[in-house]
């Protein structure tokens, strides 16, 4: 459990994948905290990861409301200084999704990329959340959780998903009325409009076709004020597709941060992820040692293995790491079996799933292939694990 002093309050947070080169934010919505995006977080074992619970949710201090949507992009902007990160794609849901908005129209140097996920610039009017608001003042957040759950989920998922729905209620009755209250109003009294224009990031913007809370029109008219956003719906999903469909989001998510029509073609794209996989000094050392005899070769394996394939998203590098591992041993490839071992510090596979690999190339391929695999595998993490004990 971890927790750092931001913007004058205690913000619990979690920092999963340390270390890795990009990191991915992922911000919760009104009512919710930090576990919600458990299921799609895993998808992105390449990303550094940041979650956090914002103020007045989940574990995080609860100061008296009411807030501002100011206040939550403060929060946001000081954790980031805090955990020293300069740099990140956002990803937000709802009241997430405006805080996100927030920040990058008012600090886009820190922002790579952003996700807005069944949001707008607006959500509600003012009649409506002082009604929520009053609610809560007399009942707490147990006074509105049915009509909560109807205007989060599905009704399919809803249906299929008894026991969850449990615990999503609990979540929600657990947080503290204060938390809720503050942040309606801050939703309330929040107009991003002028934000929303000022964006120059890449930018997805995502509905859900079932969503009640912010349905689709509202989210699309979201898409139109910001400059070439990327706009689609979520079948059979309702507020929170990161809890509904992980798999479905995950996928357009790999597919918009790593969309080749956007990249200055096939090698641009495979130079990209080459150094994300093996490493800058890895790939530095090989273009240095480049000549005119193996140039060709060295364009083929850039354009065709990393531009083409690694590049997909429909895989994860992780598991092309472990693929690529077991076919290495396999194939008796030891060279290469060592570069991919050493590869895993950036593709999040770790010694455990390295184990249980070569255990199956064993099975499949002979034990003579995966001793030697295992030998290969062992010098390598232990000089890895020297290097960084």
């Amino acid at each position: 459990m971890y927790a750092v002093i931001a913007n004058g309050i205690e913000l619990h947070y979690e920092l999963r994948n340390a270390g890795r080169p990009e990191t991915l934010v992922f911000i919760n919505s009104l009512g919710t905290d930090f576990r919600i995006w458990d299921d799609l977080a895993e998808h992105f074992p390449q990303f550094q990861i940041l979650l956090y619970d914002k103020r007045g949710h989940g574990l995080s201090a609860c100061p008296t409301s009411p807030y501002t949507i100011d206040d939550h992009i403060n929060d946001l902007s000081q954790l980031l200084d805090a955990l020293e990160i300069e740099r990140a794609t956002l990803c937000g849901v709802s009241v997430g999704g405006m805080i996100a908005l927030g920040l990058c129209a008012r600090e886009p140097e820190r922002v790579d990329s952003l996700i807005l996920s069944n949001t707008s610039y607006r959500i509600g009017n003012s009649e409506a959340w002082n009604t929520r608001i009053s609610k809560v003042k007399t009942s707490g957040t147990e006074g509105l959780a049915d009509t909560v759950m109807d205007r989060w989920f599905s009704q399919a998922y809803q249906e299929k998903q008894p026991e969850l729905m449990t615990l999503w209620r609990n979540m929600l009755t657990a947080t503290p009325a204060e938390g809720y209250m503050g942040t309606c109003a801050a939703i309330r009294d929040a107009d991003l409009l002028y934000d929303a224009r000022a964006i120059e990031k890449k930018t997805l913007v995502i509905a859900g076709s079932d969503d009640q809370a912010t349905p689709p029109d509202v989210v699309e008219d979201l898409s139109e004020q910001i400059n070439e956003a990327t706009y689609t719906v979520v079948e059979g999903a309702g507020h929170l597709p990161c809890i509904e469909q992980p798999l479905t989001l995950s996928k357009l998510i790999h597919d918009f941060l790593h969309d080749p029509l956007e990249e200055a073609g096939r090698y641009q794209m495979g130079m990209r992820v080459r150094r994300s996989v093996l490493g800058a000094a890895h790939v530095d050392r090989a273009e240095r040692l480049k000549t005119e005899f193996d140039a060709p070769f060295q364009s083929y394996i850039t354009e065709n293995a990393w531009g083409s394939v690694w590049s997909r998203s429909g895989l994860s590098k992780r598991d092309r790491s472990l693929l690529t591992i077991a076919m290495m041993a396999s194939l008796g490839h030891e060279e290469e079996l060592a570069m991919h071992i050493r590869a895993t510090r950036n593709t999040g596979a770790s010694k455990a799933e390295i184990q249980e690999v070569l255990l199956q190339v064993a099975v499949y391929a002979g034990v003579p292939a995966a001793n030697t695999a295992i030998r290969v595998a062992k010098d390598v993490l232990v000089k890895m694990e020297s290097e960084n004990p």
